[in-house]
């Protein structure tokens, strides 16, 4: 199944390595990943597609411990 994830990250060194690396640990593939920095420079906002067969809530609570994820929200792809 395919998921689509909406992050906010603190902006900072190793911020996407730990999301990215989180996901994959978790049994979800990355598919594709989009990033953009807000006006204020100190946040991003990520967007990502994975896929996995594993329940997305286990993903979002694991990536909503992440230090530098201020907001996470975890939908299925249509």
């Amino acid at each position: 199944m395919r998921y689509q994830l909406e992050l906010t990250l603190r902006r900072a060194e190793g911020a996407l390595t730990r999301v990215l690396g989180t996901a994959e640990r978790r049994g979800f593939a990355p598919l594709s990943v989009d990033a953009h920095a807000h006006a204020d420079g100190e946040r991003w906002q990520l967007r990502m597609t994975v896929q996995g067969e594993r329940e997305p809530e286990g993903l979002q609570h694991q990536l909503a411990k992440l230090h530098d994820c201020l907001a996470v929200k975890v939908q299925p792809c249509a």
